[in-house]
């Protein structure tokens, strides 16, 4: 296989990195956390939460892939532009005005909706329906939060959430991943979401990575399999990608059919019964 790019020096377009960041949301007197991969930054920004369901750490990255599109999504090359030439190790902080970060904030993307219309919206007549100041609602095929209501009208704000506020991005390139078996790792985590329970082979030119439990019957796995092929056989130049699938026996099932098996055995073994004297 061909050497992947050196583990040190600075950041070029197309390193596959770990990324540690955080990017928030300033502006009208309040800073709000937007992303990030550092536990404690979570929980000092919610007073001491953490926000379930989330895995922490570096995030895997191909610089120049625009991921932070979602999340930066008026210039997510201005993001780009700050990663690229950063050396790994080195703590760097950048600012950026609303224009060329979450938007600026337009007054006619407010409109005022009647409370009738809003209670028909098919998320309103779920059981546990709340509607509040900061409510998220689709309207008309269009995502707004609620900004104001009264006993008639509601006033909805179909703003990109953070619109006109700037962002503070500040990130820090743990390492350039070089190892064959961790860029596989890497791609898993990436395309996927996962990795810590595949295992993964690399012997030549053919990669084989043992699919965990868990994606046996997960459709996101399959969505992602196409992407997740194509970014090894980029990165490593393999000729062949080999997913392997085993469906293991759950072992509270597997106990039961080994003492089924050994009634089975002793029954077989028992002395058949005397036949009664004949009259």
């Amino acid at each position: 296989m061909t050497e992947t790019p050196s583990t040190g020096g600075t950041v070029q377009k197309g390193d596959l990195v770990r990324l540690d960041f955080e990017l928030w949301a300033e502006g009208g007197a309040k800073k709000e956390l937007v992303a990030c991969t550092e536990e404690s930054v979570a929980k000092g920004a919610l007073g001491g939460e953490s926000p379930k369901g989330m895995t922490w750490g570096p995030q895997p990255y191909i610089v120049g892939r625009e991921l932070f599109r979602t999340i930066f999504p008026t210039s997510p090359g201005k993001v780009e532009a700050s990663i690229e030439g950063a050396k790994v190790g080195e703590t760097i902080s950048k600012e950026f005005a609303a224009a060329e970060a979450f938007g600026e904030r337009d007054p006619k993307l407010i409109e005022l909706i009647s409370m009738n219309e809003v209670l028909r919206l098919p998320e309103m007549r779920k059981d546990d329906a709340h509607l509040d100041i900061g409510t998220a609602l689709t309207i008309r095929g269009r995502q707004g939060r609620v900004s104001s209501l009264t006993a008639g009208r509601v006033r909805v704000d179909f703003n990109r959430t953070h619109a006109g506020r700037k962002a503070v991005w500040k990130f820090r390139v743990v390492e350039k991943v070089t190892d064959p078996e961790q860029v596989v790792r890497a791609i898993l985590e990436m395309d996927y979401g996962r990795h810590k329970d595949f295992g993964v082979e690399i012997k030549g030119q053919t990669v084989t990575v043992h699919l965990s439990d868990r994606s046996l019957f997960d459709v996101n796995w399959l969505a992602s399999k196409a992407a997740v092929v194509g970014d090894v056989r980029e990165r490593l130049k393999s000729t062949l990608v080999v997913f392997v699938e085993e469906h293991k026996t759950p072992p509270a099932a597997e106990k039961k059919k080994e003492t089924e098996a050994k009634d089975a055995s002793a029954a077989s073994k028992e002395p058949a019964p005397t036949p009664a004297p004949s009259a």
